[in-house]
Parts: structure tokens; sequence; C-alpha cells
């Protein structure tokens, strides 16, 4: 070692919210500081461990793996508050000296977690005793029990303490000093000189670093406000006492602790006697249970005997091939040792089967293997799509099978509870993720801090563009805006939020992610309780993997839960459907994808996808299959190629006669991964392992694998199939080019079928399936609005909630009208409308707000319950208007819960009751009360549903939007033509973006009164009327068309942009007036328009249009007349000359 200073004592923020440095920069600082080992130490967890440990090896920096573990001050399990008002612990360092160490420190801070949680993960004595092996114990910061002791004048207790320690570790036993300028640190030097004397211990420097350099002390300052839920300048807040917690050098360390006996020595001391290797790369798979009746134990023997039983179900008769294939993956499979990784997967699958929890038909790679679909673990046929088993598993490149499994994501945690119960609690647990600080988050965060208000922190935060992973370094460049700002009122926001942007903010449960181990879990990953109760490792989805521990992805998939609801629907009708086993050839079902009406369909909806869809016009799964794989950045440029060469509007072409086979389904273009596996099988006679790993180099660009591999391709097609070298290189680089954006297809073909059946119940059941939709997007609000659209294009008509009739989620009530589902309005919950469908189902229909308040259960309807219910316009059917019943909810609650009293009292009412069992004489009245304004109801309705319901607040300016908008939504742009189109409404769904050049642009959504537009406004449109893009402005766009075909959404690209306000100046230069041949009364008709004319005088021109006997018109421009236009002159003229004869122009 080289350096002669260790720093032993060290956070990063996987001390969540307390250290503010990543691992990487924690590892490059030691690195920059010349030293060649470095302690790791959190908070009471290890969910650094494997991140620093990797960074570390690979900077050749020594990793040592401690924790700073808080101590019960007496039992671990007592969790009563103190009466000092402490949290009942104290702080101490230990440090993994080996492997076995390691282990123990696991089980230490796996206990704190799950047996000593309060406030924070705690052990106790009795626990340190136990898991001591292995592991250096230093006596910690200020906050240690021995430091703590001396210096409230316990000496006696302090020593007695180190006794106990430097028993438990003899000879592994340090009494800690550090120096951040605190006066009680100096007096700990001096008291634990004394100790160190007294008992013959040894002593040990440390630093404590919570952040990398000085200079970041005060975002760190900002990070523990941000985890202690402070304003900074909060003067009851937690603060560290000085700006000293970082990473000093060496000779810093010196300076301050020369007086200090063997203090830097022993560091290295320490340093030097650790030796610690975590085992990567090795395997650990748990023992499936094979029933005790088979011949033998052996998983290999079982999983081909359920192999052959599976294949007899799927394919009658085992064919040659078939047998084939099934013992070449078998072998492999055998060869790797994964036949109980298959074996617990098909027995989850099978439970989730068995109990009518929807199952995908497959995702990723797997759907390639004949062993999977033999299981059932898939439905997709591999043979029949020829999908390569070698791409899910490739026998010359040993890695663990990653099988993932889509569910039903309401009934996934079923399918964990059951592996639960299979492989023991204490070996199987959900896996934890972490979330981390992104731009937007953290210059909130930030501002929080710092005392912002939430609108001028909101306001900054939103300057940030909404790409998708962008940094805040990458957004000051993309906003001059955000830069201005980040320069003079928010600087201090923006620093510190650069510092911390990235840090780990908080850990959760990873959405699909369980592990399982073939014993105990805490022999392999420590373990993390969660504040709701919840167990996962400490390690994330990653570290797991590296530790070769067997990790399944159980994910929810909605469209799964979507299938089994439309299901269930149309069973209640009467019928029931086999959805594995409808036709994949119905014409009725690609013509709804030719016509791109596929909103709601599985990976079919977004705007471009239908674009396409109309251009392709599918009519077999083979082009759903390829579409799914070519509609993603890159391959998408493929796309209108693949189209013209499937309509024959382009020449297919294929490079070697042998290339014809693997590339006609997909009319020459290389689509697919295993496309480019079966080339090389085929052209350069590659193995497909081989072949696997060429994909792979080629994806990954790895350039010397690449080279190496193009030398020995060119050689094979000579070999093979006699192909020059030119040619050969020719091919080589062609499968290259398509190698970077090829897809999986056994995950495409998997989907698609997903695709395929979600799009046949909307071609066949399409209220069953819009209502199953609906139900299972109840909890966004943004979908519910797209999904009801669509209804409408479907001349399907979703009924408005009725708190009478509704039920808690959407349902057909006939093939054309949907039942609003009461749980899609906010602030109600399912809790509470079970309780009133229940009460509905006793007392039937009920009649006013107190019939109501006395029928149903109080303690889950609530005041805010109620008013959104009325908001939402469900309690329209009960007496009264909306602002009445608004005025009374406090009073009918008192009502009903005196009612409710009294009949719980089974007091006798002398007076008649009505049949609800309610006394109508003694109801109070609702308050007289006019109906809140249209704009109200309007109003309070989209803040319950998102959406207007009873109306549409531009109805108001309805006048001019149909006056000066050019475009029908009911007609085709095709059919007009139109070279420009002018539409009014109202902008929702408003995105900045930067264009290339990093100017700023915008897309957005302007709905109208006909239907909805998207619009993109170019960098120059959005810097000439970027005043009047915000949500909810309504304005006049002007512009092109994106495309001539005959697409179902308007697009336009904006060229000038109008206020409402302004429009009828902007768009009125002349009334023009159109007068027939055959029009009798066209003199009489011309005095009365100079009547008007004098009237309604303005600054606007008339314009006749004298139709001829030869079809063309005459235009006669009125030169000593000027009018208005205005509504009441516009009017009385088309009254003249009818409605069709006047129209403004500009």
């Amino acid at each position: 070692m080289k350096s002669e200073f260790v720093h032993l004592h060290n956070h990063s923020d996987y001390s969540l919210l307390d250290g503010a440095q990543t691992v990487q920069t924690l590892v490059n600082t030691i690195d920059d500081l010349g030293m060649d080992s470095v302690a790791l130490t959190e908070h009471g967890n290890m969910f650094s461990v494997l991140p620093y440990y990797k960074s570390a090896k690979k900077a050749g920096i020594k990793p040592i793996i401690g924790c700073e573990v808080y101590v019960a001050v007496e039992s671990r399990f007592n969790k009563k508050p103190r009466s000092d008002g402490g949290w009942g612990n104290n702080h101490l360092i230990l440090l993994a000296q080996n492997y076995k160490g390691y282990q123990n420190l696991m089980k230490l801070v796996t206990h704190g977690y799950l047996e000593g949680f309060y406030y924070r993960p705690r052990i106790d004595m009795e626990l340190i005793e136990k898991y001591s092996e292995g592991l250096i114990c230093l006596s910690g910061c200020l906050k240690g029990e021995i430091p703590e002791r001396m210096l409230k004048g316990d000496w006696e207790g302090a020593k007695n303490k180190a006794l106990e320690f430097s028993r438990i570790f003899e000879n592994r036993f340090y009494l800690e000093v550090q120096n951040h300028g605190i006066p009680d640190e100096l007096k700990n030097i001096e008291n634990m000189k004394k100790l160190a004397s007294e008992l013959s211990l040894p002593l040990v420097c440390t630093n404590d670093a919570h952040y990398a350099k000085h200079e970041h002390w005060e975002a760190h300052d900002v990070h523990i406000c941000l985890g202690t839920g402070k304003e900074r300048d909060d003067p009851k807040r937690l603060r560290y006492a000085t700006p000293e917690f970082y990473f000093k050098t060496q000779d810093q360390m010196f300076k301050m602790f020369k007086d200090v006996p063997n203090a830097i020595e022993n560091t290295l001391k320490i340093a030097e006697s650790i030796d610690i290797e975590l085992p990567m790369g090795q395997y650990h798979l748990p023992n499936f249970p094979i029933p005790q009746d088979f011949k033998d134990q052996d998983p290999n023997n079982y999983l081909k005997s359920l192999c052959i039983e599976g294949l007899q179900k799927r394919y009658g008769e085992i064919s040659p091939d078939i047998s084939h294939r099934l013992n070449h993956e078998l072998n492999v499979i055998n060869k790797m040792g994964f036949a109980g990784y298959f074996l617990i997967t098909a027995d989850f699958v099978k439970y989730a089967k068995d109990s009518s929890i929807p199952v995908g038909p497959g995702r990723g790679s797997a759907a390639g293997s004949l062993v999977s679909y033999s299981l059932g673990i898939t439905t997709i046929d591999p043979l029949k799509h020829k999908l390569l088993f070698e791409r899910f598993l490739n026998p010359e490149r040993i890695s663990m099978p990653d099988i993932d499994i889509d569910f039903c994501i309401e009934r996934r945690g079923e399918v964990i509870d059951y592996i639960k119960d299979q492989y023991g609690e204490n070996s199987v647990t959900q896996i934890i993720t972490f979330g981390k600080m992104k731009a937007r988050q953290a210059v909130r965060d930030v501002g929080r801090v710092l005392g912002y208000s939430f609108g001028e922190i909101d306001k900054l935060a939103k300057l940030i563009p909404t790409t998708l992973n962008i940094t805040l370094e990458e957004a000051l460049k993309q906003s001059p805006e955000l830069k201005n700002a980040s320069e003079n009122q928010f600087k201090e926001v923006m620093d510190y939020s650069k510092i911390l942007e990235g840090m780990n903010r908080h850990a959760s449960i990873h959405a699909a992610g369980v592990v399982i181990a073939p014993g105990e879990l805490t022999d392999y990953v420590p373990l993390y309780k969660s504040p709701q109760g919840d167990i996962t490792s400490q390690y994330d989805m990653k570290g797991l993997e590296e530790l070769g521990l067997l990790k399944l992805d159980f994910l929810g998939l909605r469209n799964l839960t979507v299938i089994d609801k439309t299901l269930k629907l149309i069973e209640e009708s009467g019928k029931k459907i086999d959805i594995e086993k409808v036709p994949l050839d119905d014409p009725k079902v690609y013509s709804l994808f030719a016509k791109g009406l596929t909103i709601g369909v599985f990976q079919f909806e977004s705007s471009g996808m239908r674009e396409f869809l109309k251009k392709l016009k599918p009519t077999a799964i083979e082009d759903l299959i390829a579409m799914n794989a070519l509609y993603r950045p890159g391959p998408m440029k493929n796309i209108d190629d693949f189209i013209s060469r499937k309509h024959g509007k382009k020449k297919i072409d294929y490079p070697h006669a042998s290339m014809e086979e693997i590339l006609s389904e997909t009319y020459g273009i290389i689509v697919y991964q295993e496309q480019v596996m079966q080339i090389a099988n085929e052209i350069a006679g590659f193995s497909l392992g081989e072949a696997d790993i060429m994909r792979r180099a080629m994806g990954k660009k790895i350039k010397k694998l690449m080279d190496e591999l193009k030398i020995k391709f060119i050689e094979g097609a000579k070999k093979k199939n006699d192909i020059s070298h030119e040619k050969g290189k020719e091919i080589f680089e062609l499968i290259e080019r398509f190698a970077q954006y090829g897809f999986n297809k056994s995950h495409s073909t998997a989907y698609a079928y997903v695709a395929y059946q979600t799009a046949w119940l909307k071609a066949h059941y399409p209220a069953e399936f819009m209502s199953a939709n609906l139900t299972s997007e109840m909890s966004n609000i943004d979908r519910i609005v797209i999904l009801i659209n669509e209804c409408r294009k479907m001349d399907i008509e979703v009924n408005p909630p009725d708190i009478n009739i509704s039920d808690i989620n959407f349902r057909p009530i006939d093939n054309k009208t949907i039942s609003f589902g009461l749980n899609a309005i906010k602030n109600v919950g399912t809790k509470a409308l079970e309780k009133i469908v229940e009460a509905r189902k006793e007392h039937k229909n009920f009649s006013n707000i107190f019939d109501f308040t006395s029928s149903v259960s109080l303690q889950a309807v609530n005041k805010k319950v109620l008013e959104s219910l009325n908001m939402a316009g469900a309690l329209d059917s009960l007496d009264g208007n909306r602002a009445q019943i608004d005025l009374s909810i406090e009073t009918a609650l008192k009502h009903g819960q005196s009612v409710q009293e009294n009949k719980s009292k089974n007091q006798v009412d002398l007076f008649g009751q009505s049949e609800n069992g309610i006394n109508n004489d003694l109801l109070p009245s609702l308050p007289i009360s006019e109906e809140w304004e249209e704009s109200k109801v309007l109003e309070k309705e989209k803040e319950v549903l998102g959406m207007y319901l009873s109306g549409q607040p531009l109805l108001k300016y309805a006048e001019d939007l149909e006056e000066f908008t050019n475009f029908d939504f009911t007609e085709s742009i095709m059919d007009k033509k139109f070279k420009k189109v002018r539409i009014g409404g109202s902008i929702s769904d408003l995105k900045l973006h930067m264009d290339k050049k990093g100017n700023q642009m915008s897309f957005f959504k302007l709905d109208c009164l006909g239907g909805q537009a998207e619009i993109l406004a170019f960098s120059d449109t959005f810097a000439k009327y970027k005043e009047l893009l915000k949500n909810d402005q309504v304005v006049f766009i002007s512009g092109k068309p994106t495309d001539e075909n005959d697409f179902s959404d308007l697009k336009l690209i904006a060229e000038e942009i109008v206020s409402i306000d302004l429009a009828r100046e902007i768009f009125s230069k002349n009334v023009n007036i159109s007068i027939g041949i055959d029009n009798q009364n066209s003199q009489q008709d011309i005095i009365k328009l100079k009547t008007l004319s004098e009237k309604y005088k303005g600054d606007c021109g008339l314009m006749f249009h004298f139709k001829q006997t030869t079809g063309r018109s005459q235009r006669v421009f009125a030169h000593n007349i000027k009018v208005n236009t205005s509504n009441d002159f516009l009017k009385e003229c088309r009254e003249i000359f009818g409605s069709k004869n006047i129209w403004i122009t500009d």
C-alpha cells in the first residue's frame, strides 16, 4: 500500500438524504487523493456494498465493507419513548475483516431493520456478541456510547463498555477519535487518549466524510433538510456543527492527529488486516421439490418427462424435428445446470393458470424456447414462428436464463405469495430499488428547503425540458430562460441542485422483482424493512444478478387485466370466449388495424403507430409482429421501405439466394435479431451460439470482437457458399448495419399476440372492451379522457355518473352505451363506493341528499366524498341542484348521523316513515339557491373528472369558432385537399422540446368543438407566439396538415396563432355575399342589405359574388360601403340570403 492513512468512517448517498456524494464520486475522490483503500460505512444499512465494491475494484482501490450501526441502549425489542427524549441508540462502526465478517454484518443489519427498528434500524449487545466473528469494531463518533458516557462524566460506565467491546472483539476493537472542530470532539480526544492508556487499547482516527469536497458542505446541509423535512432557515432543525465532514488529505489528517499515538498508523494496520472477496459469477439456485412418486430425484429427468407430456398435448404426435429441437434444448439446459430454474418457473405459472390468474403468452427471448412452450411457461409456438432457442440460452456463453412473466396487474401478488409458501418466507423476498433525484425533482426539493414558494419553484422546474432523463447541465444548454434564472434569482437553487442531482432520494420496492435463495436469504444478502412494513433485499436487481441469485420478474401487465375483465363482462351476457383460440385471420380485426382504430389496443395505440398501420394495412399476424419490432427509434426509418415492399411498390432484393427464406416474411429487410443469427448460420456456417455472440457484438459495437468475427464470417461464407470476399464483406456490413437496430422476434411475437387479442375484443365486443379499458385506467384521468373520446368516435355513449345507477367500475348497458364508473371520480375511493352500492341494494333508489346520508356508512362516505360526487354530477338524480346540495352537505351529514344513531339505539319512531325507513316529515329542507353558473359547473366537473361532461366551455366562443374555422372534423383532409387549415380551440397537454439546433419548440393538443388536433410549433413559430402558448388558452391555429394521407387525427404544423379575442378583427377583411341567378328577389334583397349596412357601419369590405349561367361567378367589390362583422349583422344577412351564402374572408 502506498498511502499511510486510510479513511475508515464514510458515507455515500446510500445513507439516504444524509450522505451527499455518490459511490463513484467517493471512489474518484479517494483516487484523486492518492489513497489506495477506503471504507464505506452507511448509516444502519448495506445498500451501497455491491456498486461500491465493483467501483473500487475497477479503480484499483481496496474496498473495505462496513456499517455505522445503531446500537439500542437496552434491548432492540424495547421500543418505548425515553425520558431524555432520545431515540434510544448509540453509534458504532463495524468493518468486515473477512467473508465471515461480511456474512455476520449482513445478519446484523437485517436484524436491525426486521427486529430492532425504532426511528432507526437498531441492533443490541446480544446480537453483537452472537455475530462478532470476522468483524473489526471502532467505538464511533460522539454518538458512540463510550464518548457519550465520558462526556457526561460516567468514566466507569465508559470504561466497562470499552472492556466489554474489547472482550467481544478481541484484538479487533479500536477507540475512535475525530476532529471536525467541535469542542466536544477535542475533549473526547483527551478522554480517549487517557482511556487507551489505562486499558491498553489502540486508538484510530477517522473523519466521518459525508461529502467529497469542503465546498459541498452547503449542498449537504440542504440535503439534511430534505431528509428531515425542514427549511434551511428553521432554527430548530438538525444541522452539522461545522463544514468539515469531507475527505481530508493524508497531510491534513496527520496535522490534526499527530499528538494521538498511532491513530494514523492504525488506519493502515486495520486496512492491511482486511482480506475479503465477494463471490461473483457463481449461481445459487434453489432446489425444486420433485414429487416423491417420480422415478428419481434428478431435476433433468423430471424436466424431460414434463416436456414430453406437454408436447404431446400441444402437437399430438412428436415429429423427429420436434424431438430433435427438444433434446437440443434439454442438453443445453442440463449442461448449464438450469433444470431447476425451468421447473420453478413452470410451477408458479401453472399455479397462476390453475387459479385463473391471467398470464401473458410470453415475454422476451423465453418465447423462443420449445421447453418453455411445452411446460406452458409460454403459449407461442417457436417452431411455427421460427424463433431461436440460442437467442434465449446460448450454449457458448453461459449466463442465467431470464424468464420474465406477465401477470394480471391486480393479481400478481397472489403468485408472489405462492412462491413464499413454496420456498419459505426466509428464502424469498421482493427486491429494493432506489429513487434518484432527477433534474426537476432536485430543483423542487432544493427550492422548498431554501424557502421559495411552491409557485416560484414550480415555474422554475417547468423551464426544464421534459426530455427523458435530462440532466440540469443539458437543460441549461437547451433553455435560455432556465439559464437566465440560474444566473440570477435562482442561482443558489441551481448550484445546490447540480451537486445533489442524481443522488439516491429514497428506497422503494421494485415493481416486479422477486429473489429466491437456496437457503436463508441472509446468507447471501441483507434485508430491509420499509416504513410500510414491506421486506425487501438491501441489494438491487443488478446486484442480485451479480451475486448469482435467482431473481424473477413478476410483471403486472394492465392489458391482461383488460382482457380478463372484458371476457368476464362478455360472460355476464351469457357468452364464453376462449381468447387463446380466436382465429388469427379475422378480416374484421385486420380492418380495425388497417383503419388505425387502435386506441386501447396493446402496443399499437400511439398516433405514429396508427399512421403507419393505415399505410401498411396489415393482413397477417406476421405484419403485426414486424410493426411491433420496427416501431421504435432506429428501425423506424425502415418502416416506409417495409410498407412499399409489402404493397409491391418497391422491388425486394436478396443479397444471396439463401437469405430469401430467412427474410421473405419481412420483405427482404432485416428486422429481427434472430434473422441476423440465421444469416450468419446459413451464409457463413456459424453455429447459432456463435451467431448470437456476433449479434451481441454488433448491437453493443464491440469493435475488437466484430473485427475478428468479420474475418471469420467472410471466410465461412466462401467455404460454405463459395461467396467471394467482396460479397461476403458486403453481406456482413449489411447485417452489421441492421443488427444495431434489430429487435428480439420472440418478444415481438408474444406481444403481437396480446395486441391481436385486444383488437379482436375491440372489434367484436366494443362496449365490453371499452368498459374494461376504462375501468383499468380509472386512476389515470388523462387516459379516461382519451378513452371516452374514443367511445364517442365508436358511437358508444358513456352516460354521466349517477349515484342511483352507476357501479364502482364502468360497465356496458348495451352495445352502444356504457355506464360511468364512480371510481373514476377523484377523492371518492373504493371503500366509500362499496358502502354506497351496498346501501343502494338495500334501500333501492335514493331520492334526496338526506335520504342518502341516512342510508350509507358515514365513516366511509365523508364530506369530501359527498362534495366530489356532487361536483361530478353523480347526485343530479337527487332532489335539488348542485348548488343546493353543496350547501346542504354538512346538514345532511349531521342528519344522517342522527338517524343512524337512533336506529342503532332501536328507538321507535311515533311518526310515519318512508319505505326507506326515513321519516320524510322530519327531513331538513334544501336551501333556496340558484344553480351554479355554467362555467362553475364545468370547472368543478373537470376538477374531479378531468373532463367536461355536462357542457363545453368553448361553447361561449362558438360563434367565432364556427365562423373562422375552415375545417370540419367529420370530413377527410383528402376530400377537401386543404392547403391551409385554420381551427380554433383550447390548448392542452403543452410540451416543450428542443430542436437539433437547441432552439425551443413545442407540441400540444387543440381541443375544438368538433374534435381534437395535434399541433407542432417549430422554433420560429414558437418564438413568435410563445406568449399565447399556455394550457387552456383559446386560440386559432393556421397551418399545414403534416401528411397528405387520410389519418383519423388532424395534425398541423402551426404557422400563425391568434388569440380568440383578436380573431374577428384579424380574420374579417371582407364579408362575402353570394347571389344566385335564380334569385327573384335580388333587387329587394340588395335594398335590405343597403339598409343593414347603414345600421352596421364598420371597417370591413363587402364583396358580391353573382352567379352566372355558365356556372362561374362574377365578383363585385362595393367600394363605397364598409360594414362591421358583428354577429347581429351576419345573422340578419343570413336570414336574407341564406346561411351558406354569407362568409367572411381575411
